[in-house]
């Protein structure tokens, strides 16, 4: 697999992809009322760190909304798999489904197969994290070869409160070439 590496302050790119409630979202772009995007790549229904994760980023919800960053998460599972996955999540922001490969490597993701046909019946990728501000740059990013590792969330809240805080005029961080 070649991916391609992913830049802080690169354009998030177009990607449209189907959610539960029947419509399509672009997971970049920010709903009415937001002017950032955070968008939480996780692993599939068969990962219990996901679980939890996606569970532990709703507790934090409004407090991310309060900062005017809007949030969708996304995988590689099927309308299925992702419907069956609702049982063991409490989340009320938009959940996307149906990553392609092709954009999981634009994304610069790692991808991996499964295990087992029990773990899941596609590859898939592992965790990521982009923070897309007004101007569509990827603010903030985190990608991650394994499940294990992942931005804690409250850290992250307290870092883009910073951020977003137009007194600090904080740049986008890693950008030297």
């Amino acid at each position: 697999m070649t991916a391609n590496k992913f830049k802080a302050g690169d354009q998030f790119p177009i990607i449209e992809l189907p959610t539960l409630d029947g419509n399509n979202i672009s997971l970049g772009i920010p709903q009415t009322g937001f002017d950032w995007k955070m968008v939480v790549v996780y692993r599939g229904k068969h990962c219990p760190l996901c679980t939890r994760y996606l569970n532990e980023l709703e507790k934090l919800k409004e407090d991310f909304f309060k900062l005017g960053i809007d949030i969708v998460a996304v995988s590689a599972d099927s309308e299925t798999q992702v419907t069956a996955h609702m049982a063991d999540l409490t989340v009320s922001y938009p959940i996307a489904y149906g990553l392609s490969i092709e954009q999981m490597q634009q994304l610069g993701l790692y991808i991996s197969h499964p295990r087992s046909a029990r773990e899941t019946d596609h590859p898939f990728s592992e965790p990521g994290l982009y923070v897309i501000n007004d101007k569509g740059q990827v603010q903030v990013l985190d990608i991650s070869n394994g499940p294990f590792v992942r931005p804690e969330l409250g850290v992250l809240l307290s870092g883009l409160s910073f951020i977003r805080n137009p007194e600090n005029n904080y740049p986008i961080r890693g950008t030297y070439e």
